[in-house]
């Protein structure tokens, strides 16, 4: 059993691209073998850029998911699921609406550079502004208290905590709490309750913050606590009310260093990328065709690779024997461009061909893919379930 557990989406905006694969993907792989997992097609974040033009979102989701299992996430390690098809998603969304400040939303960084960056389309929209709180939703729901981002999309994993610790303030004071909490202790079993006090009482009088990590694990590790007296114990550590909503924690991932067809990062907007599923003879044809160090005008003419588009690929892809190979041949014009462009080529198609395999037969066998999906939905609806449940609760609209 895992004590962590991370949550991560991707939304459904095109066919993947190597930047994906090295940038998110290969991550996810990692991850889903060192944490309980949840990855989830983003389809309603698609909306807030593309409301006015939906109808690709559907096909684009399935797609999606089929290159996530080619590129080998694997759905008896992870949790896959679309975002949409877990309607609590929406409901805790909106819940969470009612005690959010505006100026919260209006102070994330990306609201203004977001509609800066996409003047061409009218972004003064309710959901714009609150796809950040779309976002805390999707984290909170499942209680995940890591996410795997860049340094970027640190703001956001900070606002989701804000959310959490306000809404716990908010409504965590229980009636009864700390007869509850004490009961709680108690069910831990002499030495581990006896444990769990000695670090409360040092985290609550002396600050001792390692205490505090120290109780947390002791807490993450036992297996006969309900989630509600978990988080009951939880709360009491920090001498607040019952954390019902999780503060999740950024899991920082390396910035991708896929480079595009240009030299400039792989992105769908640059119009530089190699797609997971292209066909071998584009590919080949794309890089064949890649600019190169613009002072190599002829084949006799000696280059530097440093400028050249193509090296950053090398980078990726070349052993140090190749690399060494290719500077040496650039720069005493010993090579020419299309043989330094050869091991390229080699290493992507290598690297494309167990995928594209994969990929064709999830196509040709769509209903494996949609068992998968079904499958994944509904472990997320049980959990967010479970919490639904006790965010009514806590807020009062329990009617059961």
């Amino acid at each position: 059993m895992y004590a962590d557990r991370v949550l991560s989406g991707m939304r459904p905006t095109g066919s993947l691209h190597l930047g994906h694969y090295h940038g998110v993907l290969k991550n996810w792989i990692k991850l889903q073998h060192e944490y309980e997992c949840l990855f989830f097609v983003a389809d309603w974040h698609a909306l807030t850029t593309h409301y006015d033009n939906p109808r690709g979102i559907e096909e684009a989701t399935w797609q999606m998911v089929i290159d996530w299992l080619a590129a080998g996430v694997d759905p008896a390690k992870a949790t896959l699921f679309i975002q949409s098809q877990v309607i609590e998603h929406a409901e805790l969304h909106l819940l969470l609406s009612m005690m959010t400040p505006l100026g919260w939303l209006e102070r994330v960084p990306t609201y203004k550079d977001q509609q800066e960056k996409l003047s061409e389309k009218d972004l003064s929209t309710y959901g714009f502004l609150g796809y950040p709180l779309l976002q805390s939703a999707d984290i909170l729901i499942y209680r995940a208290n890591q996410v795997p981002v860049g340094e970027d999309q640190v703001p956001h994993i900070e606002f989701s905590r804000e959310i959490a610790r306000r809404f716990n303030h908010l409504y965590g004071k229980e009636a009864g709490y700390e007869e509850k909490a004490e009961a709680a202790v108690k069910k831990l079993g002499g030495k581990k309750a006896k444990l769990y006090n000695e670090l409360r009482t040092r985290y609550q009088q002396a600050g001792d913050e390692g205490a505090l990590e120290s109780a947390k694990a002791l807490l993450g590790e036992t297996q006969n606590l309900s989630l509600g007296d978990k988080e009951r114990l939880y709360g009491y550590l920090e001498g607040g009310g019952k954390m019902i909503l999780t503060e999740p924690e950024a899991l920082l991932t390396v910035a991708s260093k896929m480079p595009g067809l240009d030299g400039q990062k792989m992105s769908k907007s640059y119009h530089n990328t190699i797609s997971l599923r292209e066909d071998p003879e584009a590919v080949t044809k794309k890089i064949r065709t890649m600019p190169t160090d613009p002072a190599r005008g002829r084949r006799t003419d000696p280059g530097e690779p440093d400028r050249c588009p193509v090296w950053p690929l090398h980078e990726v892809y070349s052993g140090d024997d190749v690399k060494a190979w290719v500077r040496q041949g650039c720069t005493t014009a010993g090579i020419g461009c299309i043989e330094c462009k050869q091991p390229v080529i080699d290493a992507v198609l290598k690297e494309l061909a167990p995928i594209q395999e994969r990929a064709r037969a999830l196509t040709e066998d769509p209903d494996t893919v949609k068992n998968v999906i079904a499958d994944g939905c509904e472990k997320a609806r049980d959990l967010a379930r479970e919490t639904m449940r006790d965010v009514r609760e806590a807020m009062g609209l329990n009617y059961g």
